[in-house]
């Protein structure tokens, strides 16, 4: 399966990012999730939706999320660059804002902990769609 459908397919997308519980498709562009994710001492379950905009298929797109616990939003712009017939680069530029309890947290704490989130969904992403050698 190609990078740019794996990112869309729920099932891979669920086991790449890590603390996610449910992982679902309402439509083409528009998923719900279940996530538990901790920050420093805060633990929280956050359910809420993703959706894909600004779709440039198959080149990129960006995924904005937006959860119901509490006061979050984020997302990261994903674009695809084929390097080789069987290398594709994908480059992510991720945000996050959060309130509520959360933001009591500190806006250090709370970017440290996004782009580390992000990192990891990547990473594991890569891991999971990479050729077996």
């Amino acid at each position: 399966m190609p990078p740019q459908s794996a990112l869309n397919d729920p099932e891979i997308l669920k086991c790449c990012i890590p603390g996610c519980q449910s992982l679902e498709m309402a439509s083409p562009t528009a998923m719900t999730a279940i996530v538990l994710l901790n920050a420093g001492p805060v633990k929280a379950t956050f359910s809420g939706k993703v959706t894909l905009t600004d779709i440039d298929a198959p080149s990129g797109y960006h995924i904005v999320g937006e959860g119901a616990a509490d006061f979050a939003t984020g997302g990261a712009k994903v674009a695809f660059a084929e390097e080789t017939r069987d290398v594709t680069i994908l480059h992510d530029e991720a945000e996050a804002q959060i309130g509520s309890t959360l933001a009591q947290l500190g806006a250090r704490l709370i970017g440290s902990t996004s782009r580390k989130l992000a990192a990891n969904v990547f990473e594991n992403f890569a891991a999971v769609v990479a050729p077996s050698s």
